[in-house]
């Protein structure tokens, strides 16, 4: 257990007091008043605006964490604010865990062996994990606490594409929402006319109905769909006349595109604009995390093996060694932790076994030219598709520079798991091939280089995120301790894949401890 000394009997007598009086919560409060507690934070560390979290009073005791993710970053870095001596444990080389960003010369390695080394040019990064921040997550919090500039991601963009089985050929996004709420707003009007909802609305309702579908739709007062400037243009407007794309397909063309969930996704209320990224990168957040909590606190390429609750703490015996706390906040991935041997208990062991990780890909394509740009006018935004790429995503950053990086894809589920199985030269084949049916030869012949990723196959962590069955009694028993072991992960929140999920948890699991260990003094 740490202990600390006191500065003098009147210390000591005045610290007596305060326990006697207010209890373990206040007399940690004066030790730190007085700097008698524990607090090796960076000395020099000031956030540029109060926190809207903090823990209340001081803590005196050790915390060894596992995982330098985003949540055990997190965890370090608020028990850190709060008095408590921090050590976090990564199997990695690295922190940031799946907050990924991979640089020139990074080099990636995969469980097969095989490893790839990142060749891109200077300016392009690649975000191999999270990549946006929706505006209402913590997250944004956390970078304006820690100083991490954002800027716009462009998550949602009517000049990408939008391509499926059912389509001739791509079309930009806008055309095809165009015609997808205008041939729906025609067939609702004439459903309206005909009499076919008189049991639901009234002559008043109708009307007002009429209305809102005549200017969503672009159907005028004759409730027909015709096409009209929301689709785009051939010529541009500008010195001369613009010059309109032409009439829609039919309406049944239009329904065989499968346009659901492509229309529908600005609507959805995580991946509604504005978006947010750091600026130059995701891994600032988990850089500054990591700077904040100390570096000399952060050992990497330690791989745990075995966890163990012992009298009055814990003890983790590593590849390294051993560590002994008072507590553990055990931040890695459930399926990982699960086969880590200790005395946690079989209902535990058995909760952590209960979510299953979910696959997802990605892979980096840097090209010399930023042809997106210059040759088809989209300036960041995503394509959607049905192929096994599922999207390709085009930079938010370094418009009108000399070259860039596009996501051939993004992928999840059993895509990702097909894509998994092949090495990086024969992923790259198959999304090139892919894009090209999109962007045509330049695709191909103006390809700088790449990298690409497979969750699954990432030692440590293997899986982009899990997915729980029920939110049921595994979910709720972890999200409590086993003996003096605290879990914390995005997988513990309703913010499973997001940033935003591991801080919540994070928050939420320092907050138990701290209060654990004012109360038991």
């Amino acid at each position: 257990m740490i202990t600390t000394e006191g500065g003098g009997v009147t210390r000591r007598a005045l610290l007596v007091g305060v326990g006697v009086a207010g209890g373990a919560g206040a007399m940690y409060a004066a030790m730190g008043a007085l700097g008698l507690a524990p607090d090796r934070q960076q000395k020099d560390y000031a956030p540029p605006q109060r926190s809207d979290f903090a823990l209340r009073g001081r803590g005196a005791a050790k915390v060894v964490i596992l995982g330098a993710g985003v949540a055990g970053l997190a965890a370090a870095y608020e028990l850190g604010k709060a008095g408590y001596d921090c050590t976090v444990l990564e199997a990695r080389d690295r922190a940031g865990g799946r907050s990924l960003t991979l640089r020139g010369g990074d080099r990636l390695t995969e469980l097969s062996g095989e490893t790839q080394e990142a060749r891109f040019g200077d300016g392009v990064y690649f975000n191999a994990g999270p990549a946006r921040i929706a505006q209402w997550m913590v997250t944004l919090d956390y970078c304006r606490e820690l100083g991490v500039p954002i800027e716009l991601f462009v998550n949602d963009n009517p000049s990408a594409y939008v391509y499926n089985a059912g389509m001739k050929a791509p079309v930009r996004a806008r055309t095809a929402r165009a015609d997808t709420y205008g041939y729906i707003s025609e067939l609702l009007a004439k459903a309206t006319n005909d009499g076919a909802l008189d049991k639901r609305l009234t002559s008043g309702d109708k009307e007002l109905l009429l209305d809102f579908l005549s200017d969503f739709g672009d159907i005028g007062e004759r409730f027909a769909y015709s096409g009209s400037e929301r689709r785009g243009f051939q010529a541009n407007p500008g010195a001369d006349a613009p010059v309109l794309l032409g009439p829609p397909p039919a309406v049944s063309e239009v329904l065989g595109y499968g346009l659901g969930r492509s229309v529908a996704f600005p609507l959805s209320f995580e991946q509604a604009m504005p978006m947010f990224q750091p600026v130059g990168g995701m891994d600032a957040i988990a850089r500054k995390l990591a700077d904040a909590v100390g570096r000399d606190r952060i050992q990497t390429s330690v791989e745990v093996k075995k966890i163990t609750n012992v009298p009055g703490g814990v003890e983790i015996t590593h590849s390294g060694g051993s560590t002994t706390a008072d507590y553990c906040v055990a931040a890695l991935p459930p399926h990982v932790l699960a086969r880590i041997p200790g005395n946690l208990g079989a209902q535990v062991t058995g909760a952590l076994r209960t979510p299953q990780p979910v696959s997802a890909g990605k892979i980096g394509l840097e090209y010399g030219r930023r042809w997106w740009e210059t040759d088809d006018r989209i300036y960041g935004g995503i394509t959607e598709t049905d192929m096994d790429i599922s999207h390709i995503w085009y930079p938010s950053y370094g418009f009108h520079g000399p070259r860039g990086l596009v996501v051939g894809y993004y992928n999840l589920g059993s895509d990702a798991d097909a894509y998994a199985r092949l090495k990086h030269a024969e992923r790259q084949s198959r999304a090139i091939d892919r894009g090209m049916r999109i962007h045509g030869g330049k695709y191909r012949a103006e390809l700088l280089s790449s990298v690409s990723i497979a969750w699954r196959n990432q030692p440590h962590i293997e899986g982009a995120w899990v997915a729980w069955p029920s939110y049921e009694s595994g979910f709720r028993l972890l999200q409590g301790p086993a003996g003096r072991v605290y879990f914390a992960g995005d997988w513990l929140t309703h913010l499973i894949a997001w940033q935003a999920g591991a801080l919540e948890s994070a928050r939420k699991v320092v907050t138990q401890l701290h209060e654990r260990v004012l109360k038991e003094g």
